[in-house]
């Protein structure tokens, strides 16, 4: 049984979700349902008893555009009657509708029809001959499940399927009980059968069969047996390493993987050009400018007779005529 922590842990992957859903199954579940699918079958869809939320996760990725799709549970509600109510506390303590919810909502965007309380509720709450497929997994007392499987016969359509948990399993002789006296008496066919499952169908069982078994020769990871038992075709199927059918991480997990996002980029402005340098002009030497001072300071007589002098020095010498 799942703890606390466990049940309340945000999951990542179906497998993370507390409950009972062999791979083997998930494969028939798939494969019904695609079926259906394929073959232009539209109709609800209807899980009684979801425990924490793994197979009505499951199923709820086949809700095709415009069906309905209806949960049944008690959750944290009070039980129809005393035996009912033992078996809630002794194998379902940790369940609550919060911890339902939360996990659908980690793979779904929106929830299923949700009903809280008994099984009863549902003939009220469902329409007849509205559903294509019926998980039935709610209580395992013969009563509960005989009107369950009574139930189940009213809302199917003729070929809708059925599938009963739990079966065979030596702690819920009710539930065989109940399973095999609608096979013998209440006109149920059954298709095939898991380790802990029987699916069955009120229409005709032979087409659907015959491409199951037609599937399961094809598989090395599948082993198969045929049996006949009170006028019944029986197909027996069992998980020889089989994997799991592929199903999308949860929101939680998409999130987790998703790589942070990188800080933008500062854009640091390029240094603005330095002015172009001035040419340094060479200091003027201190006599010349003190010489031009004097000249322009001095009469013109003066200046005149100096600036001859300087002319003469300028010049080169005379050469000597030969």
């Amino acid at each position: 049984m799942a703890t606390t922590q466990e049940a309340t842990r945000p999951p990542h992957r179906l497998d993370d979700v507390p409950g009972w859903f062999p791979v083997l199954d998930q494969l028939l579940f798939n494969w019904f349902l695609s079926r259906q699918e394929a073959g232009g079958t539209r109709g609800d869809l209807l899980e009684v008893g979801v425990y924490m939320g793994k197979s009505a996760i499951f199923i709820g990725r086949h809700q095709q555009p415009g069906e309905k799709y209806t949960v049944c549970d008690l959750f944290e509600g009070d039980a129809p009657d005393d035996a009912n109510r033992a078996e809630s506390t002794k194998s379902y303590s940790a369940l609550t509708r919060r911890v339902f919810e939360d996990n659908y909502h980690s793979f779904h965007d929106e929830l299923p029809r949700v009903l809280q309380g008994p099984s009863s509720l549902v003939p009220d709450e469902v329409a007849a001959r509205s559903c294509r497929f019926v998980h039935i997994d709610a209580s395992h007392l013969y009563e509960h499940v005989h009107r369950d499987i009574g139930a189940a016969h009213d809302l199917l359509l003729p070929d809708g399927i059925v599938v009963l948990d739990d079966f065979r399993s030596e702690h819920t002789p009710g539930v065989s009980i109940a399973t095999w006296e609608a096979v013998l008496n209440r006109g149920l066919h059954p298709i095939c059968l898991s380790t802990q499952k029987l699916y069955g169908t009120w229409g005709d069982p032979e087409p659907v069969q015959e491409a199951l078994l037609a599937m399961a020769r094809e598989r090395s990871d599948c082993h198969l047996s045929v049996q006949e038992a009170a006028g019944h075709r029986i197909v027996r199927l069992k998980s020889k390493g089989m994997a799991a059918p592929a199903f999308p991480p949860s929101k939680h997990a998409v999130a987790a993987e998703a790589p942070e996002p990188t800080p933008a980029a500062v854009s640091v402005p390029e240094p603005a050009p330095a002015p172009a340098a001035r040419p340094v002009r060479p200091a003027p030497r201190r006599g010349s400018r003190v010489r031009r001072v004097a000249v322009d300071l001095l009469p013109p007589v003066v200046t005149r007779a100096i600036r001859k002098a300087r002319a003469a020095r300028s010049r080169p010498p005379a050469q000597p005529i030969p």
